[in-house]
């Protein structure tokens, strides 16, 4: 009973607080080590995956395509890999599957896969501009917090 009520409590405060700060995120669409640049508008779809380790800013909204035509139309979302860099006013949408250390550049529409890792897009339409990728763009928060292992020794000063 007390862990339902705090389950409805923690689920008030995540809305009030995305209201506040201006996005609309689902739970469990993005992997761990999420870093939101900026506070501003951001819009991402529930069926949406995104990998660890994703740095996105203001302006953004990753939404679904549909395939199809009336009854028979499915949404679909995009999936996006590890290490990925999201630029202010990027508009990702459809079907589509970024693979890992992307950056995508500023106001760039991705409306089709890019399966090649490392490379840097952008544009409307986005396509390839280079291969830095998001190499010293992105801080990996999963890799930063690291515990001893039980079997480790923890040296403590006397």
């Amino acid at each position: 009973m007390i862990h339902k009520l705090y389950s409805k409590y923690i689920f008030f405060r995540f809305h009030r607080m995305s209201i506040h700060l201006g996005y609309s995120i689902p739970i469990n669409v993005f992997g761990p080590g999420l870093c939101i640049a900026h506070r501003g508008t951001i819009v991402v779809n529930k069926d949406a995956r995104i990998g660890e380790n994703c740095r996105i800013h203001a302006c953004t909204n990753i939404g679904s395509g549909r395939t199809g035509s009336g009854r028979d139309s499915i949404l679909l979302a995009p999936k996006i890999g590890n290490c990925v860099y999201i630029g202010p006013g990027v508009k990702i949408f459809g079907n589509v599957e970024i693979a890992d250390n992307i950056a995508i550049g500023a106001n760039s529409v991705v409306n089709k896969s890019f399966y090649e890792k490392g490379i840097s897009i952008a544009g409307v339409p986005a396509k390839k501009i280079n291969n830095k990728g998001s190499d010293g763009m992105i801080i990996t928060a999963t890799k930063m917090i690291s515990a001893p292992a039980l079997h480790e020794a923890v040296e403590r000063p006397l």
